[in-house]
């Protein structure tokens, strides 16, 4: 029987930083942690933040790795324990959102972090965390309303952690911070977020709201034609006011589920000296796995095609490849630094990963290896 919960309480609009002081004093945070990365803090949007804060954090983390580790994780739980922090701020993309979501995992709760795994029921396990203000700047991964957190365990894996209580408290959506986003950053974390619509309406979990919003997702950001405009011109305030909506709503809808391009990515993104880009790895397999599943959900690919904008019949898979090509995305994984030797590896995580069991029809290993060997 289908269970269907929405979701946290959004701010979303250019100039919505303005209210992160209130937002922080209603949440009862006064001695904030901010976690952030380096490339965040060199364009000095962390000093945007703290001057919108309006009092001195607690401490300040902007040491965060794409991919975020647990090893780091329990490094910036330590620096927050000591700091006396009473609450986080998460900016940045989804790296500096998930580790802040570990990190409240860690500082209220007692046990290793691939105990609370969603894939073994973990989520049982995991109580309230610190209060959280999650504040984007890209316009893909959603994290900063979505129950879930993707870290790399100190055991290989890259591990979804799952729960109610990892949704931020608020999350802070404004378009203004993603201005000047690099052209490829914009197009990778864009196709990260037309991820997640596309296989949250395939996922065969019963969620219409998610799946109509997962609809106008992609509508907005690939019929509407939002994604190439904001890539075209990174000063497009209305461009980057869609996609960050479109980002918005892709993590709304994967409350629904993902698929067989998520539990790819994540097996390929766990390989942490390769610095792999979670949404260009997303957008590099999603037309092959659109392809694999043809024939499974005839009138969702309908539906797909009209959202999209495309004629009736039209083959999804190369449509997802001309858009990668319109906006700079590599075609192939051997383009960003995969190979043969990292396919058995790659298969055999993706079999264990939680979006492995949203695919709408059944992915075998073999399965799985021929998508690596076509995308490579």
């Amino acid at each position: 029987m289908p269970v269907i919960n929405y979701l946290t309480t959004c701010i979303f609009d250019s100039g919505a930083l303005k209210q992160l002081a209130g937002t922080a004093k209603k949440l009862g945070m006064s001695r904030p942690f901010i976690v952030t990365d380096p490339g965040i803090k060199a364009a000095g949007i962390l000093a945007k933040v703290e001057d919108a804060l309006g009092v001195a954090p607690a401490g300040v983390f902007s040491e965060t790795v794409p991919n975020p580790t647990e090893k780091q994780t329990k490094e910036a739980a330590a620096a927050y324990k000591a700091c006396g922090a009473d609450g986080l701020i998460a900016l940045g993309g989804g790296s500096s959102m998930d580790h802040a979501k570990g990190i409240g995992l860690l500082v209220s709760h007692d046990e290793p972090l691939e105990t609370y795994a969603a894939i073994t029921g973990g989520a049982k396990k995991i109580g309230k965390i610190p209060p959280l203000i999650a504040i984007p700047t890209t316009s893909g991964t959603g994290s900063e309303v979505s129950v879930g957190m993707v870290i790399v365990l100190e055991n290989g894996r890259k591990e979804t952690i799952v729960s109610p209580n990892l949704i931020p408290a608020t999350a802070i959506c404004d378009p203004d911070l993603t201005l000047g986003l690099p052209a490829g950053l914009t197009a990778a974390t864009g196709m990260d977020a037309v991820t997640h619509c596309i296989e949250s309406v395939l996922s065969p979990s019963v969620n219409p709201p998610a799946e109509g919003i997962a609809y106008e997702g992609v509508f907005r950001s690939v019929g509407n034609g939002w994604l190439k405009k904001a890539v075209q011109d990174g000063s497009d305030a209305d461009a980057r006011w869609h996609m960050m909506m479109a980002s918005y709503e892709g993590a709304l809808a994967f409350v629904k589920g993902l698929g067989g391009v998520h539990a790819l990515s994540h097996a390929a993104g766990r390989l942490h000296e390769k610095k792999l880009h979670h949404g260009t790895l997303n957008a590099i397999f999603l037309p092959h796995i659109l392809r694999f599943h043809e024939g499974t959900a005839d009138e969702k690919y309908a539906r797909l095609r009209q959202a999209m904008g495309l004629k009736p019949g039209a083959d999804l898979g190369d449509a997802i490849a001309e858009l990668n090509a319109d906006i700079g995305i590599p075609a192939t994984l051997s383009a960003i630094g995969l190979s043969a030797d990292d396919a058995p590896g790659v298969v055999e995580y993706a079999l264990k990963d939680l979006a492995h069991f949203g695919n709408p029809k059944p992915m075998s290993a073999d399965d799985y290896a021929k998508v690596y060997e076509a995308a490579l």
